[in-house]
Parts: C-alpha cells; sequence; structure tokens
C-alpha cells in the first residue's frame, strides 16, 4: 500500500491542482495517521466484531490488534462536515476512507485536518473510458445440449452432478460429498462484480430456501441489491451453489454465502482495490470463513496507475496487502492468477500475488494447463500459482435461464476450488487456514515438480483428507491391571471402519476389534480394552486401519508395547518411572510401576520455559505404559515436570529428534 499510495502522493506534488489536469478526477483516497482517540477498544471486541469472528480468531489462536479497530469516528466525521464531500467506502484495516468531491476547493481542506497523511486522486470524474476487463477477459462461454447432462445417482445414493462432474471429480470431490461434507455450517464470501439474477436463479432455490445468503453489499452502488448488475458473479457462484441433482451441483451446495460487489465493470480504478479491502473487512467481521475472488488488477483506464511486473511482489498493491490482513485474520483466501497467459503482461495480477492466498491456475478436465492462464512466479519468486482447478470450459449457470453452460477462465477454477477446500475444511475446524492451504499443494498432482503454470498442480481433496485425518488423530493407549486400554479420537462417520490388529511374538497381526458408529461425519471417540491376563509377552505390537467405503483404507497408527511380566500379582518392591525412548521422534513412552495409586500432573516444556502440553493422569497400582504423542514438537530439548500426589515434582529432561 505504501508504494501505491506514494506513488499516488508525487502525482499530486507533480502538481495535480483544480485546474485542466485535476478536474478529471472526483473521487480520492484519504489516509490517516493512527487509530487514536478511539471510542472502541480491543479488549471489548465484541463492539466491532460479530462473535463468530471472535470466534474464529480464538481458534485459531490469533490476536486482536488496532487493524481490527474501525476508523476513528471524530476523523470520519470531521471529513463528513466539509462541504462538497461524500463518504464512499471505509477501509479500517488501511485505515483510510475514499471520498467524493463535488468542491474544488473541499480537497485542500480535507489536507488541512491534522491527522490525515495524504488525500490522492484514485478514480475519474467520468466513467467514460473503458478498458477490456480482468473479469471478463479471456472468459467466454458456450452453451451445452441438453441431452448430454446425465441424470444418474451413484449407488450409495449421492446425486451425479450431470454436466459438472468433470470438474469435481478431478479433485477427488466426490470423496468428500459422499462422506457429508458439502459445506454445511461453514461460511463463503464471493467478492466479484455483480451477481445477475441470483434471486430468482433455480440453481440457488436451495440457497434461498434455506437461509444460506447471510449477507449482501454492494461497495460500488452503496445498497445492498445485487441482482441487477453484472452476471460474472453469478457464473463464479454457480459453480459452488447450484444444487440441481442430475443436471448442476456445485461444489459446496450446502455452505452459506455472502456476496459482495467491489468490482465496476465500466472502468478500471484503484477505487475498486479500496472496495475490495472494504468488501474483505465486512466479510471477516460477519464471520466468513472462506473468500473467493476472481477480481484482479495490473492495468487501469488511466495509466498513470498502472502496477508493472515487478509490483507483483504481494507487498504493494492495496488489495495484496488487504488479502493478507485477511489471511492473519484467519480467512482463507483463494484468488484467481489472472487470464494473461497469451497476452503481453503474460504474468499473475494482484491480489493473486499476496503472500498468503492460495492463487488458482486455469487446466482443462484432463489436467491439461490453459494456454490463457497466467504465469507465476511473483516478482519477489514466490511460487505462483498455488494450484490449478477446471478453468477450460469449465461448467457454468447461464445468468439468464440458469442452464449449465462452458465458461472459460481462472474466474471460474477459483470458485470451483474454493468450495472444495470449504468442505475439505469443514471437517477439521481446528486447522488453521494456512494448514488447510499447506496440505492441498502437499498432496496435488506435481507436489514433486511444481511449475510457473500450475503450481503444485491439481489438489487431490481425498489424499488432503486423509492427510489431515492422520494429522488430527489423537490416539492414547495405556497398560495398567494387565489390560491395554486404546482410547483414539478420529474425524470420521457412519461409512468408517477402524481395524485394530495384534501382533505377538513369532506370530502375524490378527483383528482383536473393529469399531464403527452411527454418526454423521465429525470427531469421533473409540474405546476399547484387549485383556492380556494369562500372558506373559516380552512385546505386543498393534496397529490401527482405517477404512472409509472403499474409498480409502491407510494404516493410522502403530505401537509396540513392552510389558514387563504384565500380569503378575507381585507388586514391585519400590516406585519408578522410565522414559523411553530417549533421544524420541513421534512418541515418548512413561513407564511406572507403583504400589500405590497416584494422582499424577504432567507438563512439558520447551528450553526457553514456554508450557507446551499439560495433563493429569490417574494411575493404578502395577505396571502402566503412557505414550506422549511428539509429532508437533519440534526438534530440541525438553523438560518434563511431574507431580504425584502434590508432592514435591521431580523434573525429567528428554530430546526429540
Amino acid at each position: 500500500m505504501n508504494n501505491l499510495l506514494l506513488r499516488f502522493g508525487f502525482l499530486l506534488l507533480l502538481g495535480f491542482s483544480w485546474g485542466t489536469n485535476h478536474a478529471q478526477f472526483n473521487r480520492y483516497l484519504i489516509r490517516f495517521d493512527r487509530k487514536t482517540p478511539n471510542v472502541f477498544q480491543l479488549n471489548q471486541p465484541q463492539n466491532f466484531l460479530s462473535q463468530k469472528a471472535i470466534d474464529r480468531r480464538n481458534l485459531q489462536q490469533i490476536g486482536i490488534d488496532s487493524t481490527d479497530l474501525p476508523v476513528v469516528p471524530y476523523f470520519l466525521d470531521s471529513i463528513r462536515n466539509i462541504s462538497g464531500v461524500q463518504i464512499l467506502t471505509v477501509s479500517k484495516w488501511l485505515n483510510q476512507v475514499a471520498v467524493l468531491i463535488s468542491d474544488p476547493n473541499a480537497i485542500s481542506r480535507i489536507q488541512q485536518l491534522p491527522f490525515v497523511v495524504q488525500a490522492s486522486p484514485i478514480a475519474s470524474r467520468n466513467n467514460t473510458t473503458q478498458i477490456q476487463k480482468f473479469t471478463l477477459e479471456n472468459e467466454t462461454v458456450e452453451s451445452i445440449p441438453l441431452e448430454s447432462i446425465s441424470s444418474r445417482t451413484y449407488g450409495d445414493g449421492v446425486p451425479e452432478y450431470g454436466a459438472s462432474r468433470a470438474q469435481t471429480s478431478i479433485h477427488h470431490g466426490e470423496f468428500l460429498h459422499k462422506h457429508g461434507l458439502k459445506g454445511k455450517g461453514m461460511n463463503i464470501a464471493v467478492l466479484d462484480a455483480g451477481f445477475l439474477n441470483h434471486d430468482i436463479l433455480p440453481n440457488f432455490d436451495s440457497m434461498r430456501t434455506n437461509g444460506q445468503l447471510l449477507d449482501t453489499w454492494d461497495f460500488v452502488a452503496g445498497e445492498s441489491s445485487l441482482s441487477e448488475d453484472d452476471y460474472h458473479g453469478t457464473h463464479c457462484l454457480s459453480t459452488i451453489a447450484s444444487n440441481q441433482p442430475g443436471r448442476f451441483v456445485g461444489t459446496a451446495p450446502e455452505s452459506n454465502f455472502m456476496l459482495y460487489r467491489s468490482e465496476d465493470v465500466s472502468t478500471e480504478y484503484p477505487i475498486e482495490e479500496h472496495h475490495y479491502a472494504a468488501a474483505l473487512e465486512r466479510a471477516d467481521s460477519a464471520g466468513a470463513d472462506l473468500c473467493t475472488v476472481s477480481l484482479g488488477y495490473s492495468e487501469f483506464s488511466d495509466p498513470i496507475y498502472n502496477y508493472t511486473y515487478a509490483d507483483m511482489n504481494g507487498n504493494t498493491s492495496m488489495s495484496a496487502i488487504a488479502s493478507d490482513i485477511a489471511a492473519r485474520k484467519g480467512l482463507l483466501m483463494v484468488i484467481a492468477t489472472g487470464n494473461e497467459g497469451q497476452r503481453n503482461w503474460r504474468y499473475l495480477i494482484t491480489p493473486s500475488d499476496a503472500d498468503s492466498c492460495l492463487s488458482v491456475g486455469a487446466v482443462d478436465t484432463l489436467g491439461n494447463s490453459a494456454p490463457f492462464s497466467s504465469f507465476g512466479p511473483s516478482s519477489d519468486g514466490d511460487l505462483k500459482p498455488s494450484v490449478a482447478a477446471v478453468g477450460r470450459n469449465a461448467v457454468v449457470a447461464n445468468a439468464v435461464t440458469g442452464n449449465p453452460q462452458f465458461g472459460s477462465g481462472t474466474s471460474y477454477a477459483t470458485p470451483i476450488m474454493a468450495g472444495l477446500v470449504t468442505c475439505l475444511w469443514q471437517a477439521f475446524p481446528e486447522a488453521s487456514n494456512m494448514t488447510i492451504i499447506e496440505t492441498l499443494q502437499k498432496n496435488a498432482s506435481r507436489t514433486d515438480s511444481p511449475n510457473v503454470r500450475m503450481g503444485y498442480g491439481i489438489p487431490d481433496v481425498k489424499k488432503s483428507f486423509v492427510a489431515l485425518q492422520k494429522k488430527y488423530a489423537s490416539l492414547d493407549v495405556s497398560f495398567r491391571n494387565c489390560k491395554t486400554e486404546h482410547q483414539l479420537f478420529i474425524v470420521a462417520d457412519s461409512n468408517t471402519t477402524i481395524t485394530i490388529e495384534k501382533k505377538i511374538p513369532g506370530g502375524p497381526f490378527q483383528t482383536i476389534h473393529s469399531w464403527s458408529n452411527n454418526n454423521t461425519i465429525g470427531k469421533q471417540q473409540f474405546n476399547y480394552a484387549d485383556d492380556l491376563n494369562g500372558t506373559d509377552y516380552p512385546n505386543i505390537q498393534y496397529r490401527y486401519i482405517v477404512t472409509m467405503q472403499g474409498d480409502t483404507t491407510y494404516l493410522l497408527d502403530s505401537i509396540q508395547l513392552n510389558p514387563t511380566n504384565p500380569c503378575v500379582v507381585i507388586l514391585p518392591s519400590e516406585n519408578s518411572l522410565t522414559l523411553t525412548p530417549n533421544p524420541a521422534k513421534d512418541f515418548l513412552f512413561m513407564n511406572w510401576e507403583r504400589q500405590n495409586a497416584a494422582n499424577v500432573n504432567i507438563g512439558i516444556f520447551n528450553a526457553a520455559g514456554q508450557k507446551l502440553h499439560q495433563e493429569k493422569l490417574s494411575l493404578d497400582p502395577g505396571t502402566i505404559t503412557k505414550r506422549i504423542d511428539l509429532r508437533k514438537f519440534s526438534p530440541g530439548l525438553y523438560f518434563m515436570y511431574i507431580e504425584i500426589n502434590n508432592e514435591k515434582p521431580r523434573i525429567e529432561k528428554f530430546i526429540v529428534q
């Protein structure tokens, strides 16, 4: 933002005044120097953020800072009271306001206010000059013969996608849908140029009937109505929200939606980036989880504002800066890379250069890169695009009839991907936005050989699901009273089976128990106790196999216990504790021998004294093994604080490799 504002400031220093040159501008960007004094306080976020936005920050351990505070109301009142000034949109993150000037003397009075850092022209007086817009550029539409649309269903009752099947199945998106992950309870903000007929098209019947449309706002016109504006947003929305089984089903049809118009299709000026920032702020405050953005900027109606490729560094444009701030607030930003691959510009456009966004390039349904899809990397060397989805001959809804038709552009690849990301994140709400992005990139078609056309390639959401299922599964195995007790927490549904297999010395693995349940998808708890009475094995191995309705089967985890005479009644002569192995890698085992029952408090600290783990145990007499999961710990030296029956604690050292 600073470079952009400095550029505008430089124009003023060159002599812009209310003369022949300056008269062409009537919209200005006013930037403020601080957020104080403010009637809003950081310790009372409920006064300026929704509970959902606060909950997102708490879940992802994100602090509330000064960027969250609204612009100082006194500053806005002071500008509003100047004759000939109308406030258009406000950005609290960038601490600035866009104004419409009708009095030639108003801008000089604004510049004299002590809290104003800069007042810069940002848009023309008249919308007369038009350039080819990013939202329309290289994006074509073509009708699909109705007889080619399937009305079949899968054997398990999940509806066929109709014309849109290929753009979902290339990512194995049907896996998520078959397991009940269709975006329910997740909030998607769609930023675009308009949503023509979204209130009447049959594609969105379920969205309207089920109350899934949470918010609308037009930042260009300053009103809530969006159904009379451009059709581009309707096309994009349909790839996610369309819900016509056997005809056209989007990638997250049960999601909630927030629709925001930040783009003026008649011209291209930086004021649209300011509107974009304001729209992201509204999405954040209203509780969006994810934003899908099929907008971008490189050339403007007035070339004085044009960007260069060097500006595509994630830190220059207002829209890129706002996108990264949104990501820091926990929003997952999915942004189109652009359609410049066959034009002179060639490279990605902003805000897809934002450091913390999932930028999306376009491929066809066979996985071939679309020739129009913009090239990466960003000018500072970040790999762009991040991933790719179907954007060449993607299926979108006709904005007049709702019939499926083909459309081409990274604009369509982006919401297709955003819908699948939403369904994936639905299953793992404890994951951060950046964890979801990283997982998708690690489980894509070109993970080992990324390039500047497709990034890490086409994400496989089934593999991504399994990776996150493993990551957030919690397995606790303990040994007491001649029993091995297994407790597993894992995301599962009624089509999930977890099998425990056991191996004793000299024998093969054999199934000893299978877990299943009748619950819908979500974190489930499974318990089992393996009775070892009458045995005296030097070691026992267990492993846990996850099967999801035949779609995927994999080894979740394995463990080896080394009980010492596990079922001998004679107790040891003294209490003892050993930590094995040490150094450890993935797991640390606490091996206890107790004469008496005990209540134990355990805390694990790193070398800097930060507490990383804490739990309480109730120990029975006998030999007990407790496993500690170290997979989230970085390599280094750690200290275990052990307090038994509130007595003087002992400290044990261990190393994580």
